[in-house]
């Protein structure tokens, strides 16, 4: 008998509600290397799969922003701990799918996972920055307090497969906010990966909901569907970001457009993005 054998190519699946299910449609499509060879199979999302993922995100939100703000932060700080316990894998895939020198993917990984800390330190501080007493002519506390947007949507970088995704999906999930996300089209799988990390650790099903598939094909749906609050497209064209924010006035949501948050506040500016404040009166002495 030969010893020559076939690999066994894996098929990355989507992410909705904690579980990783195929497309609903069947379909999926091919992501090459930087340099043009076979890289992976990965599920191509359709509208129902991004129905789906929304009424996720939309069950758990209230449960993510009724945790404590030291538990949010501890839950986002686990999947840094896991991050590092496969930085190896992930360092060969941001190698293998942004054209990288061994050296480069890891610090590209090591910044990564740093980001994801940088953010859980954020959890127990979104109040007193974003918050603040107001003062008043009266017998009257005025405070004012950040409240998540809801249900977000968020179109990853194209170029960035994995800073650019870290950056834009945990930014609205520190605040309080629950995500449903696209990654790279053409560099899906270490944002696949990071995903497959974040149903493993403390994550709560259907806080991140990963959608991989064409943008072209999905980004109107999600400018379009009534109960997303807001959208980032920081993965689109400049054009592409006129024609979906016109799509999305319809539903009064947040839009995020592209080169809107980026510099050297880009990522305080981004915590920002998808946060209400609510103004809470309350009498002197009771």
């Amino acid at each position: 008998m030969s010893d020559a054998r076939q690999d066994v190519r894996k098929t990355y699946k989507l992410l909705i509600n904690g579980a990783f299910p195929r497309s609903e449609s069947g379909r999926s499509y091919e992501v090459l290397s930087s340099k043009g060879e076979f890289l992976a199979n990965v599920a191509q999302g359709s509208r129902k799969d991004l129905r789906d993922a929304v009424t996720a995100a939309r069950a758990a939100q209230p449960k993510w922003w009724g945790a404590t703000a030291y538990n949010r932060g501890q839950v986002i700080y686990r999947l840094a701990e896991m991050a590092e316990s496969r930085r190896a894998e992930l360092a060969e895939h941001v190698g293998l799918a942004e054209g990288l020198k061994d050296a480069a993917a890891k610090s590209c990984v090591s910044r990564s996972i740093d980001r994801i800390v940088w953010y859980a330190g954020w959890a127990d501080k979104i109040t007193q920055v974003l918050g603040g007493a107001n003062p008043v002519a009266g017998p009257f506390f005025n405070f004012s307090l950040p409240t998540p947007s809801g249900v977000v949507a968020v179109v990853a970088p194209q170029e960035s497969s994995l800073e650019g995704f870290v950056d834009t999906v945990l930014a609205p999930i520190v605040v309080g906010n629950t995500v449903l996300a696209i990654p790279s089209e053409i560099r899906p799988t270490p944002a696949v990966l990071l995903g497959e990390m974040s149903a493993t650790s403390d994550f709560p099903a259907g806080l991140l909901n990963i959608i991989t598939g064409y943008t072209g094909e999905l980004t109107p749906t999600l400018a379009t569907h009534e109960d997303i609050d807001g959208i980032d497209l920081e993965g689109v064209s400049n054009d592409e970001a006129i024609e979906l924010s016109a799509l999305a006035a319809g539903s009064i949501k947040r839009v995020l457009r592209p080169d809107e948050h980026r510099g050297d506040a880009a990522s305080l500016r981004r915590l920002r993005a998808f946060v209400e404040t609510s103004t809470v009166w309350h009498t002197v002495g009771q």
